[in-house]
This record gives C-alpha cells, sequence and structure tokens, in this order.
C-alpha cells in the first residue's frame, strides 16, 4: 500500500530533549487529547484512538558505512483493522 508522508522531520537532539518530547506525548495520549507535531512551517494534529497498534522496533543498519543502531516507536490505527492482544514491556 503506498504512504503519503504528511510530517517529516530529523535531526540530532539531547537524550534529555527526546525524553521530554516522549513524555509530551505519552501525556497526551494517557489524557486521550489529539497530539500535534510542529517543526518550522510544518504542522499536523492526530487524533489517536484509544486502541492504536503499537510497533517497537530496534534495527541495526550495514552497509558502506559503520553500523548504525536505531529503535523505533511507532503507532498505527489503520481503518477497520481488528484489533490484537499480544502483551509488550519496555524497561
Amino acid at each position: 500500500m503506498p504512504e503519503e508522508v504528511i510530517f517529516s522531520t530529523e535531526r540530532r537532539t539531547e537524550r534529555s530533549e527526546i525524553a521530554t518530547m516522549l513524555r509530551s506525548v505519552a501525556d497526551k495520549l494517557d489524557a486521550g487529547e489529539p497530539v500535534t507535531l510542529t517543526a518550522g512551517d510544518q504542522s499536523v494534529t492526530l487524533e489517536v484512538p484509544p486502541r492504536p497498534t503499537f510497533e517497537v522496533k530496534a534495527e541495526r543498519e550495514t552497509g558502506s558505512g559503520p553500523a548504525e543502531l536505531s529503535v523505533e516507536f511507532e503507532l498505527e490505527w489503520p481503518e477497520g483493522a481488528p484489533e490484537t492482544d499480544e502483551s509488550l514491556s519496555i524497561e
């Protein structure tokens, strides 16, 4: 299925600032409030449903340069998708 990117930003950021942004998103999710993403002249507000799919992925990318590690947290809510009940813990 084709994707349409409606917001994208990437920059080096201090861990403490990343933690603050993640806490802000967590607070919005916990309160059932919309999440607004803003960077420069881009802005998008998302209404996250009560039970989105939550994906966590850790990757190692290898190729021509040094290996690069990443962790991705993704919330997804496709229309009409069945809910799953798999458990996850993050420590």
